[in-house]
């Protein structure tokens, strides 16, 4: 899982990201943010940090989009997106398999209940 979501952020910063790596970073950064609501442990305290990595995240994507699919970060979108994939790896490290399905589980509820946001 690091290893493809890493693959992509080194593909948005070589120029050559596609839409598969904006939804595998998409994917990481919700659950980022799900393992944090999950377990104040996991991250609660970060929760501004997420907040803008992901905010990066869809500024990039919707920019992204509106070239014809060329997704490139900013400087400082990318320092909030490292920030935040950074935090990502360290959840990994410490969640349990249980931590993981419950995260899912907020992401797939906030999906349904049409809170995420979309990029296009």
């Amino acid at each position: 899982m690091r290893i493809k979501n890493h693959l992509a952020m080194r593909c948005i910063v070589e120029g050559t990201a596609t839409r598969k790596d904006m939804d595998v970073l998409i994917e990481a950064f919700n659950i980022t943010e799900a393992l944090a609501r999950v377990d104040p442990a996991l991250g609660r305290d970060w929760s501004q940090e997420i907040k803008e990595g992901q905010d990066a995240l869809l500024s990039m994507c919707k920019w992204g989009i509106s070239l014809g699919d060329r997704f490139v970060f900013t400087g400082a979108e990318l320092n909030a997106a490292n920030t935040v994939m950074e935090l990502h790896d360290a959840q990994l490290e410490r969640c349990t398999v249980a931590q993981m399905e419950k995260a899912i589980g907020e992401v797939v509820k906030d999906i349904k209940n049409k809170k995420a946001r979309a990029t296009s």
